[in-house]
């Protein structure tokens, strides 16, 4: 089932080219008081809802995909988890361009960690990418999104992938220098998941699955996640060691190589396979240029 927000907060399921607007179903979500829980409440009930979803599908008014804003298929992650460095590929390009690396040792993921970023960063494709800081490198990085659909803590690796609810195309957008990753990557719109969530009973492998990017119709990353260091169940056994994973978190899985700059104006494309695919463009200013 391929799950959607769009136009400003609908749920939707998308089927057969066709968005299937399903946001009676929220009604059945369960009420909450303050304080409110730190994990995304769709999909930690999606288990429950995937029934309702289906039945109210044939009666709901539908849109064609291309007519409608699509908005982060979570709206309340808890937490969005990067995994640095986890293409061999980008690791010799990190080592080679001074431009990526600012200084650093490039190493491995497992001597880097993971790191968090803002969930005041995310947007869905309907939305665009504000650069910030003309006079630095802003840079694209496609990545397959993991969007974690049960509680799990210092999970093993063989019982990673049942905490999984789905998968989504993501883009961990950055800002290049000598800050460390979690403060460069939490620029307001540089965390995309899009176009929509993909549940786990459609891929029948995380770790096979080619993606690419494209920028202005130029193909810049093409590769496959099998090409990872940490495949995806290692990600999620490595994350919970540190961290409770809550439903609704997102690990981006990390990017493989051919990463680069945009510029204000510019178009992105940006694909998985059997997951999907957007659009998004880049706005026409710097964040901020209109008061200069």
């Amino acid at each position: 089932m391929k799950i959607c927000r769009f136009n400003g907060g609908r749920l939707g399921v998308v089927h057969e080219g066709l968005v299937h607007d399903v946001t009676s179903v929220l009604d059945l979500l369960p009420a909450q008081r303050y304080p409110l829980p730190q994990k995304d409440l769709l999909i930690e009930s999606l288990a429950q809802l995937r029934e309702p979803m289906l039945r109210a599908m044939p009666g709901a008014q539908r849109h064609a995909v291309d007519t409608v804003s699509f908005d982060a298929p979570v709206a309340n992650p808890g937490k969005i988890i990067g995994a640095p460095i986890n293409y061999q590929e980008h690791i010799a390009e990190s080592k080679a361009d001074a431009g990526i690396g600012h200084g650093r040792a490039i190493t491995s993921i497992g001597d880097w960690g993971l790191f968090l970023k803002a969930g005041s960063a995310l947007i869905g494709c309907g939305q665009q990418i504000v650069l910030r800081f003309d006079t630095r490198r802003n840079d694209h990085e496609v990545e397959l999104g993991v969007v974690i659909g049960s509680v799990c803590r210092q999970v093993a690796r063989a019982d990673a992938l049942s905490h999984v609810a789905g998968y989504a195309v993501a883009l961990d957008m950055t800002v290049r220098g000598t800050e460390f990753q979690s403060f460069r990557k939490s620029i307001d719109t540089y965390a995309v998941l899009a176009p929509w969530m993909v549940t786990t009973d459609e891929i029948a492998d995380p770790d096979q699955l080619d993606l690419w990017l494209s920028v202005n119709g130029q193909m810049r990353q093409q590769s496959n996640t099998r090409h990872m260091v940490y495949d995806v169940a290692r990600l999620i056994e490595y994350a919970s060691s540190f961290y409770t994973l809550q439903p609704g978190d997102i690990i981006m899985t990390g990017t493989p190589q051919g990463v680069g700059p945009v510029q204000p104006g510019d178009t992105i494309r940006a694909g998985v396979a059997q997951v999907g695919e957007f659009e998004i463009r880049v706005a026409a200013q710097y964040a901020g240029a209109d008061r200069a």
